[in-house]
């Protein structure tokens, strides 16, 4: 924490000298900083924090600042739901829920993870949750135009319809709301306005301040005239736009019924629970479903237009290190698994679960760091271009574990014991490297899956193994739904890398490491309906985020049911 003081020296300093540009406040603010011996430079949006009202006006163009850019393409808002029981009971291994020993948290969460705990400060409400994390990345001075929204807690189709309404409506009227609140006609911060509200400069864990804020927004919530259909519809055109929502759930949890469900909530994604690829295994931690199920739901969610997520848990009992080697290498063999994307998860020990008794009972004994590296590196060698390994090891500090992995870096520590990082997405991602765009070649791989054919369309620059952008292709197994016909293909995902930039922003202003907006996305979405063509299908069905319907719309595409489609 920067001390008010040392901010007001450097306000007073830019008043007294008149700083009329960048450059002189950049030399100010390093000169303050080396003589207080900051470890960090004040960022411009907190010099505006402590700037009265009636100086913001005349010094606006001087801290004007444009949004750090994130890599990945769009800015995730993690929320939390209400801690609730599973239908089915409870896996052995999970942490959490109601009556945990740590209180009344969401289910397989301990309280502790940051997306849990600001769910917490929120009274698990997902408008407060939306608009407390878009406060946020404001500060950090990170965009909000794009939005990923990603629904944890639990199994979430679960729930009652009526929660899961309220909720998902939370989001939206978020979204929607604080781009009224907060931005103009043209898409500018009024700061102001948002200084104002979130009564800034402010401390975190401030109660007086959360409660008048909370006030606050509980009242805009309650003026709520609007149906989810009509905030989604709204959204469309809204300056903080919902690109893609995200829902966590179980196999027996993620069959039709959800599927549709979670369509008309705009689900894009969908993170889904497999666990293991072994039935013994599924029943020993009573799971709640076997592996027949896991595979019904991958085809189901598939044939949806659904990206899917898997999570994986290598150590769990009746698992050793051959059993789980030959189970994850499964994954990528077998058509009825292939995942788009997977995230890793050692199994661990918490307190408090029937496997920390086991344990203790010396019926189980977890894998520790060494062994989970054993067992995941080889298969992180041969993980195919076209999925994306999103995640090893759970985001929650290893003092809460009773046994297991003993790192929280378990990620970096394991690529450093594999040597070489391997092909998977997020490997070859451009984050900060150097393009070389005469080496960017348009590839496609054709492969089976869960019954229907996949088409993984990507452009690479070749050189320097990076992919730039991809496109996820699709014939389906079933036609499931009325816009789905016999002669449709579905394009699952599209997405491209490099930095994020505005929906409509000015291409001009882009540096030519900038490889989104380079027309790659268009590129893409052309090839994908070249290959539909020649196949014979005479429609592209897309599942497209809120916000990016108006993309669609100006590649001709229109609405129809929770798709955007054109005839081919």
């Amino acid at each position: 924490m920067i001390p008010e003081t040392v901010i007001q020296e450097i306000l007073g300093e830019i008043k007294a000298k008149n700083v009329k540009n960048k450059k002189d406040l950049g030399i100010i603010k390093r000169e303050i900083s080396k003589k207080y011996k900051l470890k960090k430079i004040p960022t411009d949006i907190r010099l505006l924090l402590s700037l009265p009202e009636s100086e913001i006006q005349n010094l606006n163009s001087v801290f004007a600042t444009k949004p750090t850019r994130s890599l990945s393409g769009v800015s995730p808002v993690a929320i939390m739901t209400r801690p609730a029981k599973c239908p089915h009971g409870k896996c052995t291994y999970c942490v959490g829920g109601v009556n945990s020993p740590w209180g009344d948290v969401p289910q397989s969460y301990t309280g502790h993870e940051p997306a849990t705990m600001r769910g917490k400060r929120n009274d698990y409400d997902a408008y407060l949750q939306v608009s407390n994390r878009l406060q946020q990345y404001v500060l950090l001075n990170q965009p909000v135009d794009k939005i990923e929204i990603i629904v944890m807690g639990g199994t979430f189709p679960a729930e009652s319809k009526e929660y899961q309404d309220e909720f998902i409506l939370g989001v939206y009227q978020a979204l929607n709301d604080f781009s009224d609140m907060f931005f103009d006609s043209k898409g500018n911060l009024q700061f102001v306005a948002f200084k104002k509200f979130f009564e800034l400069p402010g401390e975190l864990h401030d109660k007086k301040r959360e409660k008048s804020i909370h006030a606050k927004l509980r009242l805009l919530k309650s003026k709520r005239s609007l149906s989810i259909e009509e905030e989604q519809v709204t959204n469309e055109k809204k300056k903080v736009r919902c690109v893609a929502l995200c829902i966590e759930t179980k196999p027996d949890w993620g069959l039709l019924p959800h599927g549709n469900v979670m369509l008309d909530q705009g689900c894009t994604r969908v993170e889904l629970g497999i666990q293991s690829v072994y039935d013994d295994v599924l029943a020993e931690v009573n799971r709640g479903h076997d592996t027949a199920v896991s595979k019904k739901s991958i085809q189901i969610l598939r044939d949806l237009g659904f990206k899917i997520n898997f999570h994986y848990m290598p150590g769990l009992p009746l698992t050793d290190r051959e059993r789980d080697i030959s189970g994850m290498k499964q994954l990528f063999t077998d058509s009825g698994y292939k995942p788009d994307m997977i995230k890793f998860y050692p199994c661990m020990v918490g307190p408090g679960t029937a496997l920390y008794y086991q344990w203790k009972e010396g019926k189980f004994k977890p894998i520790d760091t060494d062994e989970a590296a054993s067992r995941l590196v080889p298969v992180k060698k041969i993980i195919p271009s076209y999925c994306r390994v999103q995640r090893i090891q759970r985001d929650v500090p290893t003092k809460y574990w009773e046994g297991g992995v003993g790192l929280t870096n378990f990620r970096q520590h394991l690529h450093q014991k594999v040597g070489v990082e391997c092909r998977c997405i997020r490997c070859r991602e451009p984050k900060n490297k150097q393009v070389d765009f005469d080496s960017v070649k348009l590839n496609v791989k054709e492969f089976e899956a869960s019954g229907g054919k996949e088409f993984f369309i990507s452009f690479d620059d070749e050189k320097n193994d990076l992919i730039l952008g991809f496109a996820r292709l699709r014939f389906v197994k079933e036609a499931l739904r009325p816009e789905i016909t016999a002669n449709s293909a579905l394009l699952r995902e599209l997405h491209v890398y490099g930095v994020t930039v505005p929906l409509e922003g000015d291409e001009k202003e882009l540096s030519d490491s900038a490889v989104q907006h380079k027309g790659y996305g268009k590129k893409l979405v052309a090839k994908a309906e070249e290959i539909a063509r020649f196949a014979g299908c005479d429609k592209m069905i897309v599942i497209s985020g809120v916000g990016v319907r108006e993309y669609y719309r100006k590649l001709g595409y229109v609405r129809e049911g929770p798709y955007m489609v054109k005839e081919l």
